[in-house]
Protein backbone atom coordinates (compact mmCIF):
# COMPACT_ATOMS: atom_id res chain seq x y z
CA UNK A 1 0.00 0.00 0.00
CA UNK A 2 1.32 3.67 -1.06
CA UNK A 3 0.30 6.88 0.44
CA UNK A 4 0.88 10.41 -0.97
CA UNK A 5 3.95 12.16 -0.31
CA UNK A 6 2.57 15.12 1.93
CA UNK A 7 0.57 11.80 3.99
CA UNK A 8 3.92 9.95 4.46
CA UNK A 9 4.97 13.57 6.13
CA UNK A 10 2.57 14.19 8.44
CA UNK A 11 2.98 10.87 9.80
CA UNK A 12 6.94 10.79 10.20
CA UNK A 13 6.59 14.73 11.79
CA UNK A 14 3.91 12.72 14.70
CA UNK A 15 6.87 9.90 15.42
CA UNK A 16 9.75 12.62 15.87
CA UNK A 17 11.41 13.19 11.83
CA UNK A 18 11.95 16.23 11.50
CA UNK A 19 10.19 17.22 8.08
CA UNK A 20 9.66 21.41 6.37
CA UNK A 21 6.00 23.24 7.53
CA UNK A 22 3.44 22.47 4.54
CA UNK A 23 0.29 21.34 3.56
CA UNK A 24 -2.06 19.75 1.17
CA UNK A 25 -4.25 21.65 -1.47
CA UNK A 26 -6.83 20.60 -3.98
CA UNK A 27 -7.43 23.89 -5.84
CA UNK A 28 -5.57 27.16 -6.73
CA UNK A 29 -7.32 29.37 -4.32
CA UNK A 30 -6.76 26.62 -1.34
CA UNK A 31 -2.69 26.64 -2.37
CA UNK A 32 -3.13 30.53 -2.15
CA UNK A 33 -3.99 30.17 1.41
CA UNK A 34 -1.50 27.47 2.52
CA UNK A 35 1.29 29.70 0.81
CA UNK A 36 0.51 32.94 2.46
CA UNK A 37 0.25 31.01 5.88
CA UNK A 38 3.83 29.40 5.56
CA UNK A 39 5.37 33.42 4.21
CA UNK A 40 3.64 34.81 7.38
CA UNK A 41 4.77 32.05 9.65
CA UNK A 42 8.35 31.43 8.17
CA UNK A 43 9.05 35.56 7.06
CA UNK A 44 10.64 33.64 3.86
CA UNK A 45 8.47 34.30 0.38
CA UNK A 46 10.15 31.14 -0.70
CA UNK A 47 7.46 27.89 -1.34
CA UNK A 48 7.45 25.17 -3.33
CA UNK A 49 4.71 23.64 -4.71
CA UNK A 50 4.69 19.72 -5.26
CA UNK A 51 2.67 17.36 -7.56
CA UNK A 52 0.91 14.50 -5.76
CA UNK A 53 0.95 11.07 -7.27
CA UNK A 54 2.15 7.88 -6.53
CA UNK A 55 4.81 8.22 -8.48
CA UNK A 56 8.97 9.41 -8.47
CA UNK A 57 10.47 11.47 -11.13
CA UNK A 58 8.12 14.36 -10.41
CA UNK A 59 10.43 17.20 -10.66
CA UNK A 60 11.79 15.85 -13.73
CA UNK A 61 8.66 15.50 -14.90
CA UNK A 62 6.30 16.90 -17.45
CA UNK A 63 2.57 17.71 -17.68
CA UNK A 64 1.30 16.90 -20.78
CA UNK A 65 -1.10 19.56 -21.29
CA UNK A 66 1.44 22.09 -19.93
CA UNK A 67 5.33 20.92 -21.25
CA UNK A 68 6.66 24.28 -19.97
CA UNK A 69 5.70 23.12 -16.38
CA UNK A 70 7.58 20.69 -14.36
CA UNK A 71 5.96 18.19 -11.01
CA UNK A 72 7.70 20.67 -8.70
CA UNK A 73 8.10 24.35 -9.17
CA UNK A 74 9.53 26.74 -6.57
CA UNK A 75 7.60 29.99 -6.40
CA UNK A 76 8.24 33.42 -4.68
CA UNK A 77 4.97 34.47 -4.17
CA UNK A 78 1.45 33.35 -2.89
CA UNK A 79 -0.43 34.05 -5.87
CA UNK A 80 2.58 32.49 -7.93
CA UNK A 81 2.02 29.64 -6.10
CA UNK A 82 -1.90 29.76 -7.26
CA UNK A 83 -1.06 30.17 -10.87
CA UNK A 84 1.70 27.28 -10.81
CA UNK A 85 -0.97 24.78 -9.25
CA UNK A 86 -3.71 26.24 -11.93
CA UNK A 87 -1.39 24.43 -14.44
CA UNK A 88 -0.68 21.08 -12.25
CA UNK A 89 -4.42 20.41 -11.00
CA UNK A 90 -6.40 18.61 -13.40
CA UNK A 91 -3.92 18.01 -15.71
CA UNK A 92 -1.76 14.30 -16.49
CA UNK A 93 1.74 14.70 -15.03
CA UNK A 94 4.29 11.91 -17.16
CA UNK A 95 6.91 11.22 -15.32
CA UNK A 96 9.66 8.03 -15.82
CA UNK A 97 7.82 6.06 -13.29
CA UNK A 98 4.52 6.40 -14.89
CA UNK A 99 4.61 5.58 -18.05
CA UNK A 100 3.62 7.30 -21.60
CA UNK A 101 -0.03 7.56 -19.96
CA UNK A 102 1.39 9.71 -16.91
CA UNK A 103 -0.91 10.27 -13.77
CA UNK A 104 -3.61 12.96 -13.02
CA UNK A 105 -2.72 15.55 -10.30
CA UNK A 106 -5.39 16.02 -8.03
CA UNK A 107 -3.80 17.93 -5.18
CA UNK A 108 -0.15 19.52 -4.43
CA UNK A 109 1.70 19.78 -1.09
CA UNK A 110 3.11 23.67 -0.73
CA UNK A 111 5.81 23.54 1.82
CA UNK A 112 7.91 26.00 3.27
CA UNK A 113 11.40 26.94 0.49
CA UNK A 114 13.95 25.38 2.32
CA UNK A 115 18.45 27.15 2.56
CA UNK A 116 19.45 23.94 1.03
CA UNK A 117 23.06 23.02 1.83
CA UNK A 118 23.48 19.35 1.29
CA UNK A 119 21.38 16.83 -0.13
CA UNK A 120 21.82 13.53 0.62
CA UNK A 121 20.12 9.99 0.27
CA UNK A 122 18.53 7.67 3.06
CA UNK A 123 16.26 4.49 3.00
CA UNK A 124 15.02 1.72 4.91
CA UNK A 125 13.48 -1.48 3.71
CA UNK A 126 13.75 -5.05 3.40
CA UNK A 127 17.16 -7.01 2.03
CA UNK A 128 16.36 -10.00 0.96
CA UNK A 129 19.36 -11.62 0.92
CA UNK A 130 19.78 -11.23 4.38
CA UNK A 131 16.68 -11.34 5.91
CA UNK A 132 16.48 -7.96 7.73
CA UNK A 133 15.71 -4.17 7.02
CA UNK A 134 18.55 -2.34 6.04
CA UNK A 135 19.47 1.18 5.70
CA UNK A 136 20.59 2.63 2.98
CA UNK A 137 22.25 5.36 2.55
CA UNK A 138 24.40 7.72 0.02
CA UNK A 139 25.76 11.37 -0.37
CA UNK A 140 24.21 11.54 -4.34
CA UNK A 141 21.09 12.75 -2.72
CA UNK A 142 18.13 13.92 -5.19
CA UNK A 143 19.49 11.25 -7.54
CA UNK A 144 17.63 8.31 -9.33
CA UNK A 145 19.14 5.56 -6.77
CA UNK A 146 19.21 3.08 -9.36
CA UNK A 147 21.50 5.06 -11.21
CA UNK A 148 23.53 5.44 -8.63
CA UNK A 149 23.82 1.61 -7.92
CA UNK A 150 24.41 0.87 -11.73
CA UNK A 151 27.33 3.54 -12.13
CA UNK A 152 28.69 4.14 -8.79
CA UNK A 153 27.60 1.20 -6.45
CA UNK A 154 30.32 2.21 -4.11
CA UNK A 155 28.80 5.07 -3.06
CA UNK A 156 25.78 3.46 -1.40
CA UNK A 157 26.55 2.65 1.92
CA UNK A 158 24.12 0.01 3.75
CA UNK A 159 23.85 -0.80 7.53
CA UNK A 160 21.63 -4.13 8.70
CA UNK A 161 19.62 -3.72 11.85
CA UNK A 162 19.56 -6.71 13.81
CA UNK A 163 15.47 -7.44 14.45
CA UNK A 164 16.50 -8.23 18.18
CA UNK A 165 17.80 -4.69 19.48
CA UNK A 166 16.86 -2.41 16.23
CA UNK A 167 18.87 -0.03 14.79
CA UNK A 168 21.59 1.18 17.27
CA UNK A 169 23.72 4.33 17.76
CA UNK A 170 26.62 3.26 16.59
CA UNK A 171 25.19 2.75 13.38
CA UNK A 172 23.68 5.71 12.86
CA UNK A 173 27.03 7.41 13.75
CA UNK A 174 28.97 5.35 11.75
CA UNK A 175 26.55 6.14 8.64
CA UNK A 176 27.20 10.02 9.77
CA UNK A 177 30.80 10.12 9.33
CA UNK A 178 30.70 7.95 6.51
CA UNK A 179 28.94 10.92 4.84
CA UNK A 180 31.20 13.64 5.68
CA UNK A 181 29.05 14.76 8.57
CA UNK A 182 30.61 16.74 11.11
CA UNK A 183 29.04 18.68 14.80
CA UNK A 184 26.77 19.86 14.64
CA UNK A 185 25.12 18.34 11.68
CA UNK A 186 26.16 14.42 12.68
CA UNK A 187 24.21 14.21 16.20
CA UNK A 188 21.11 15.66 14.34
CA UNK A 189 21.68 13.09 11.23
CA UNK A 190 21.88 10.47 14.03
CA UNK A 191 18.71 11.20 16.14
CA UNK A 192 16.95 11.72 12.57
CA UNK A 193 18.02 8.04 11.34
CA UNK A 194 17.07 6.31 15.04
CA UNK A 195 13.70 8.38 14.71
CA UNK A 196 12.88 6.63 10.61
CA UNK A 197 13.95 3.57 11.91
CA UNK A 198 11.64 3.45 14.64
CA UNK A 199 9.09 5.31 12.36
CA UNK A 200 9.46 2.37 10.14
CA UNK A 201 8.85 -0.41 12.37
CA UNK A 202 5.99 1.26 14.41
CA UNK A 203 4.14 1.51 10.76
CA UNK A 204 4.93 -1.75 9.47
CA UNK A 205 6.74 0.04 6.45
CA UNK A 206 7.90 -2.20 2.83
CA UNK A 207 10.19 1.23 2.05
CA UNK A 208 10.81 4.44 3.94
CA UNK A 209 12.67 6.44 1.57
CA UNK A 210 14.09 9.76 1.98
CA UNK A 211 15.33 11.89 -1.20
CA UNK A 212 17.25 14.00 -0.16
CA UNK A 213 17.34 14.06 3.25
CA UNK A 214 18.63 17.90 3.50
CA UNK A 215 20.93 19.81 5.53
CA UNK A 216 20.20 23.36 5.59
CA UNK A 217 22.09 26.76 5.66
CA UNK A 218 21.56 26.40 9.71
CA UNK A 219 22.38 23.25 10.36
CA UNK A 220 19.43 21.19 10.92
CA UNK A 221 18.48 17.78 8.85
CA UNK A 222 14.96 17.18 7.46
CA UNK A 223 13.05 14.92 5.14
CA UNK A 224 12.42 17.37 2.39
CA UNK A 225 10.96 14.68 0.69
CA UNK A 226 9.13 11.20 1.71
CA UNK A 227 8.52 8.08 -0.15
CA UNK A 228 6.44 5.76 2.64
CA UNK A 229 4.56 2.15 1.16
CA UNK A 230 3.49 -0.29 4.05
CA UNK A 231 3.76 -4.09 4.23
CA UNK A 232 -0.02 -4.83 3.25
CA UNK A 233 0.27 -8.23 5.10
CA UNK A 234 0.47 -5.94 8.15
CA UNK A 235 -2.48 -3.44 7.54
CA UNK A 236 -4.67 -5.46 10.11
CA UNK A 237 -2.61 -3.93 12.78
CA UNK A 238 -3.04 -0.21 11.06
CA UNK A 239 -6.84 -0.06 10.69
CA UNK A 240 -6.02 3.94 10.20
CA UNK A 241 -4.11 4.29 7.60
CA UNK A 242 -6.47 2.38 5.36
CA UNK A 243 -8.03 6.48 5.68
CA UNK A 244 -5.13 7.07 3.58
CA UNK A 245 -5.64 5.19 0.69
CA UNK A 246 -6.25 7.03 -2.52
CA UNK A 247 -8.06 5.06 -5.19
CA UNK A 248 -7.84 7.31 -7.91
CA UNK A 249 -4.51 6.19 -7.48
CA UNK A 250 -4.77 2.48 -8.14
CA UNK A 251 -5.52 0.13 -10.85
CA UNK A 252 -9.60 -0.75 -10.45
CA UNK A 253 -9.04 -4.00 -11.05
CA UNK A 254 -6.55 -4.56 -8.29
CA UNK A 255 -9.39 -2.74 -6.02
CA UNK A 256 -12.04 -5.31 -6.91
CA UNK A 257 -9.66 -8.11 -6.60
CA UNK A 258 -8.85 -6.73 -3.49
CA UNK A 259 -12.38 -6.68 -2.02
CA UNK A 260 -12.75 -10.47 -3.20
CA UNK A 261 -9.60 -11.34 -1.37
CA UNK A 262 -7.81 -11.97 -4.50
CA UNK A 263 -4.41 -11.27 -4.98
CA UNK A 264 -4.00 -9.48 -8.58
CA UNK A 265 -1.62 -7.48 -10.24
CA UNK A 266 -1.64 -6.41 -13.49
CA UNK A 267 1.69 -6.92 -16.03
CA UNK A 268 2.06 -6.08 -19.88
CA UNK A 269 1.72 -9.36 -21.60
CA UNK A 270 -1.43 -10.46 -23.28
CA UNK A 271 -1.80 -13.71 -21.69
CA UNK A 272 -4.51 -13.71 -18.51
CA UNK A 273 -3.47 -16.27 -15.66
CA UNK A 274 -5.95 -17.33 -12.66
CA UNK A 275 -4.01 -19.87 -10.70
CA UNK A 276 -4.49 -21.00 -6.99
CA UNK A 277 -0.96 -20.21 -5.19
CA UNK A 278 1.70 -17.89 -5.18
CA UNK A 279 4.43 -20.14 -6.23
CA UNK A 280 2.01 -22.09 -8.91
CA UNK A 281 1.17 -18.57 -10.11
CA UNK A 282 5.10 -17.77 -10.70
CA UNK A 283 5.67 -20.76 -12.24
CA UNK A 284 2.60 -20.37 -15.01
CA UNK A 285 4.09 -17.17 -15.55
CA UNK A 286 7.16 -18.62 -16.20
CA UNK A 287 5.96 -21.59 -18.19
CA UNK A 288 3.89 -18.64 -21.03
CA UNK A 289 6.91 -16.54 -21.29
CA UNK A 290 9.26 -20.09 -21.94
CA UNK A 291 6.64 -20.95 -24.48
CA UNK A 292 6.97 -17.47 -26.12
CA UNK A 293 4.45 -15.50 -24.76
CA UNK A 294 4.09 -12.49 -21.97
CA UNK A 295 1.07 -12.96 -18.98
CA UNK A 296 -0.73 -10.19 -18.54
CA UNK A 297 -1.39 -10.55 -15.15
CA UNK A 298 -0.88 -12.39 -11.77
CA UNK A 299 -3.87 -13.56 -10.18
CA UNK A 300 -3.95 -15.90 -7.02
CA UNK A 301 -7.77 -17.18 -6.21
CA UNK A 302 -6.23 -18.68 -3.07
CA UNK A 303 -6.69 -21.92 -1.77
CA UNK A 304 -10.18 -21.50 -0.54
CA UNK A 305 -11.59 -19.36 -3.26
CA UNK A 306 -15.76 -20.14 -3.64
CA UNK A 307 -17.13 -20.05 -7.05
CA UNK A 308 -18.14 -16.70 -6.39
CA UNK A 309 -14.87 -15.80 -6.35
CA UNK A 310 -13.91 -17.67 -9.25
CA UNK A 311 -16.09 -15.69 -11.64
CA UNK A 312 -15.15 -12.69 -10.12
CA UNK A 313 -11.58 -13.38 -10.83
CA UNK A 314 -12.66 -14.31 -14.39
CA UNK A 315 -14.22 -11.22 -14.82
CA UNK A 316 -11.25 -9.01 -13.69
CA UNK A 317 -9.09 -10.73 -16.40
CA UNK A 318 -11.42 -10.37 -19.04
CA UNK A 319 -12.06 -7.14 -18.59
CA UNK A 320 -8.29 -6.22 -19.55
CA UNK A 321 -7.98 -5.36 -23.21
CA UNK A 322 -4.59 -6.80 -23.46
CA UNK A 323 -5.55 -10.21 -23.04
CA UNK A 324 -5.72 -11.87 -25.56
CA UNK A 325 -6.08 -15.51 -24.15
CA UNK A 326 -6.66 -17.11 -20.66
CA UNK A 327 -5.44 -19.93 -18.80
CA UNK A 328 -6.52 -21.29 -15.76
CA UNK A 329 -4.25 -23.64 -13.85
CA UNK A 330 -5.18 -25.30 -10.77
CA UNK A 331 -4.55 -27.34 -8.40
CA UNK A 332 -7.27 -29.14 -6.44
CA UNK A 333 -6.53 -29.53 -2.63
CA UNK A 334 -8.40 -27.25 -0.25
CA UNK A 335 -10.14 -26.00 -3.35
CA UNK A 336 -11.72 -28.53 -5.35
CA UNK A 337 -11.54 -28.70 -9.26
CA UNK A 338 -15.24 -29.11 -9.49
CA UNK A 339 -15.69 -26.12 -7.68
CA UNK A 340 -13.37 -24.19 -10.27
CA UNK A 341 -15.10 -25.81 -12.88
CA UNK A 342 -18.13 -24.31 -11.80
CA UNK A 343 -16.98 -20.84 -11.01
CA UNK A 344 -15.15 -21.01 -14.82
CA UNK A 345 -18.61 -22.04 -16.32
CA UNK A 346 -20.77 -19.64 -14.61
CA UNK A 347 -18.30 -16.74 -15.67
CA UNK A 348 -17.85 -17.56 -19.16
CA UNK A 349 -22.19 -17.59 -19.44
CA UNK A 350 -22.42 -14.16 -17.62
CA UNK A 351 -19.36 -12.69 -19.19
CA UNK A 352 -18.87 -14.25 -22.70
CA UNK A 353 -16.01 -16.01 -23.77
CA UNK A 354 -14.50 -13.63 -26.65
CA UNK A 355 -10.92 -14.96 -26.30
CA UNK A 356 -9.20 -19.11 -26.32
CA UNK A 357 -9.54 -20.20 -22.76
CA UNK A 358 -7.70 -22.88 -21.71
CA UNK A 359 -7.78 -25.18 -18.19
CA UNK A 360 -6.05 -27.26 -16.40
CA UNK A 361 -7.14 -29.09 -13.27
CA UNK A 362 -5.37 -31.79 -11.29
CA UNK A 363 -6.06 -32.95 -7.85
CA UNK A 364 -9.35 -33.42 -5.59
CA UNK A 365 -12.27 -34.33 -7.83
CA UNK A 366 -9.97 -33.59 -11.26
CA UNK A 367 -12.27 -36.01 -13.30
CA UNK A 368 -15.29 -34.48 -11.91
CA UNK A 369 -14.30 -30.94 -12.65
CA UNK A 370 -12.74 -32.12 -16.30
CA UNK A 371 -15.82 -33.76 -16.81
CA UNK A 372 -18.11 -30.68 -15.85
CA UNK A 373 -15.89 -28.62 -18.44
CA UNK A 374 -16.54 -31.06 -21.44
CA UNK A 375 -19.74 -31.48 -20.88
CA UNK A 376 -20.77 -27.59 -20.83
CA UNK A 377 -20.87 -26.83 -24.38
CA UNK A 378 -18.80 -23.93 -24.03
CA UNK A 379 -15.61 -23.12 -26.68
CA UNK A 380 -12.99 -24.24 -23.55
CA UNK A 381 -9.76 -26.09 -24.13
CA UNK A 382 -8.56 -28.71 -21.74
CA UNK A 383 -5.19 -29.93 -20.87
CA UNK A 384 -2.91 -32.66 -19.39
CA UNK A 385 -0.37 -30.77 -18.04
CA UNK A 386 1.35 -26.87 -17.36
CA UNK A 387 3.00 -27.01 -20.34
CA UNK A 388 0.67 -28.69 -22.89
CA UNK A 389 -1.48 -25.96 -20.97
CA UNK A 390 0.90 -23.34 -21.78
CA UNK A 391 1.92 -24.37 -24.81
CA UNK A 392 -2.08 -24.67 -26.49
CA UNK A 393 -3.16 -20.92 -24.75
CA UNK A 394 -0.07 -19.64 -27.07
CA UNK A 395 -0.93 -21.23 -29.93
CA UNK A 396 -4.64 -20.65 -29.73
CA UNK A 397 -3.52 -16.70 -29.34
CA UNK A 398 -1.04 -16.48 -32.62
CA UNK A 399 -2.66 -14.46 -35.24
Amino acid sequence: MKIHEYQGKELLRGLGVPVPLGGVAFTPGEVKLVAADLIQRTGNPVVVVKSQIHAGGRGKGRFVEQPDVGGVKVVKSAEDAAQIAEKMLGNTLVTIQTGPEGKKVQRVLVEQGMNIARELYLAITLDRATGRNTVMASTEGGMDIEEVAAHTPEKILKESIDPAVGLQAFQARKLAYALGLVDPVAPRFVKFLLALAAAYDRLDCALLEVNPLVVTGDDQVLALDAKVSFDDNATFRHKELEELRDPNEEDPSELEAKSWDLSYVKLDGNIGCMVNGAGLAMATMDIIQYVGAKPANFLDVGGGATAERVTAAFKIITRDPNVRGILVNIFGGIMKCDTIATGVIAAVKEVGLKVPLVVRLEGTNVELGKKMLDESGLAITTASSLRDAATKIVELVKP
